[in-house]
């Protein structure tokens, strides 16, 4: 999600409010969330509500009066408060002011696996998911469909995922396929796992192998790339026997191509310069 400089001071608001509200005597992280990406959803249909709320030529008092009148008694009153910060803070944009209300939603339901002691689990789980969609294209185009209703692309997920991952997993994916753009379904996934391992204070290696991996070979792979890049990596491995051997690393934009067939291709392309 990339912001500009208003909507990033906004966003800074609205996390600080969250966190405030989550750490309140009977905070419940998980119901805030879902109530805070029900609005996202809300905001995404209603092109004339989310003008409205995201007008920064409006008053912030008009615009915070607006949520109200419409959610008060229909949301809990810890997600009213991060609505009222979110409506009354000055955004870019109508669009970005969504980004942002969504970013907080996700960061309620991640605090709610954080303190349910899921967090690695729904690390996991997440990065699972991704690799199922990249991994089936029937599946990642259906759920890319921009013309699909949404409440079909829902009930999918959930005929896909429901009972067999964490509900935060269940509900970030959804949401992330809600809000995907054509072919970004992919791209959403990986963010997703991103911001699990962020909350681990862990960047994400992404490792395609040959073969699977002992616990030993993980220990020592980590504890390379740990070193390589000067922070805690946390691996999410998988099998593609079409590497012929050794590993592809991914951090981030940099690839480390240690595979048969990588290096296969450098030799072609070398001999092809010659």
């Amino acid at each position: 999600m990339t912001l500009h400089a208003a909507s990033r001071e906004a966003l800074d608001l609205a996390e600080r409010s969250l966190g405030e509200v989550l750490a309140g005597a009977g905070a419940e992280p998980a119901k805030v969330g879902d109530e805070l990406l029900s609005v996202v959803d809300l905001l995404d249909r209603e092109i004339g509500l989310r003008r409205a709320v995201g007008d920064s030529s409006v008053a912030p008092e008009s615009r915070q009066g607006l949520v109200r009148r419409l959610f008060d008694g229909k949301l809990s009153e810890q997600a009213l408060k991060v609505l009222d910060t979110v409506a009354g803070s000055r955004w870019s944009s109508p669009r970005e002011l969504v980004d942002g209300l969504e970013s907080a939603g996700r960061s309620a339901l991640l605090t709610a696996a954080e303190k349910a002691g899921n967090i690695e689990t729904v690390e996991s789980q997440l990065f699972q998911v991704a690799r199922i969609v990249a991994g089936a294209p029937e599946l990642e185009a259906a759920l890319s469909d921009l013309s699909a209703p949404a409440d079909a692309k829902r009930t999918l997920v959930r005929g896909l995922f429901a009972g067999k991952v964490d509900a935060v997993v269940e509900t970030l994916v959804e949401q992330a396929v809600q809000r995907a753009k054509g072919r970004g379904i992919g791209n959403a996934l990986d963010k997703l796992v991103a911001l699990a391992a962020q909350r681990r204070e862990r960047s994400v290696a992404y490792v395609t192998s040959a073969n699977a991996l002992t616990d030993e070979q993980r220990a020592l792979l980590g504890t390379k790339l740990d070193g390589i890049y000067g922070r805690p990596i946390a691996l999410h491995v998988e099998i593609d026997p079409a590497l012929g051997g050794g590993l592809v690393v991914r951090v981030g934009d940099e690839v480390i191509d240690g595979s048969t067939s990588g290096q296969l291709a450098a030799v072609r392309r070398t001999l092809s310069r010659a």
